[in-house]
């Protein structure tokens, strides 16, 4: 992430945000026993995860955040520092997958498409994967310049999950697009 988009992403306001919309984000959603959080960058989410599952781990492929989680997180969280498209996890160990925000910084389709089948992969059978991430907007744009920024094509998601191995996907559009694999 560029520097303006990494200091918003610690801001107190972005964390309030996030407080404020994840529960739903998450509504009607039995996420299991045992959750995995691709991508918490500095944490926003998984600070408010950590309170509405009972295990969670993170992984995250930015070694200063996984410091930082660590620091902070470390005694209720598992960080792991790792690559969501290539994740040191064991098949069908998690009950839920879930990753917000992120999938953008993915640097190309092919490389959203690997996570997507990691994802699967360390998903219980009748696992659930929640990933919700945003559409472009002139601010979109502006807050990602310089900055790795390949936004998912709604129209092509269902699909490219069907590839991946989910059984069935559910698209939900607003300004962000959320998946439910």
């Amino acid at each position: 992430m560029n520097l303006v988009h990494r200091k918003l992403c610690a801001s107190n306001q972005w964390a309030r945000k996030v407080a404020d919309t994840l529960p739903g984000w998450l509504e009607g959603l039995d996420l299991g026993d045992d959750v995995l959080e691709i991508g918490p960058g500095v944490g926003a989410t998984t600070r408010i995860l950590v309170e509405l599952v009972p295990k969670l781990t993170s992984i995250e492929i930015d070694e200063a955040s996984v410091r930082g989680l660590r620091a902070e997180l470390g005694q209720r969280v598992d960080i792991v520092h790792g690559d969501g498209t290539a994740m040191p996890f064991p098949d069908g160990r998690f009950s839920a997958v879930v990753c917000f925000t992120m999938l953008h910084h993915v640097p190309s389709a092919r490389l959203q498409e690997k996570l997507f089948v990691e994802a699967r992969r360390v998903l219980r059978p009748a696992g659930v994967f929640r990933a919700m991430d945003s559409q472009p907007s002139l601010w979109f744009r502006l807050l990602h310049i310089g900055d790795t920024m390949v936004v998912l094509d709604p129209a092509t998601l269902p699909e490219r999950l069907t590839s991946a191995g989910f059984v069935s996907a559910q698209l939900y559009t607003e300004r962000q697009a959320r998946l439910r694999g």
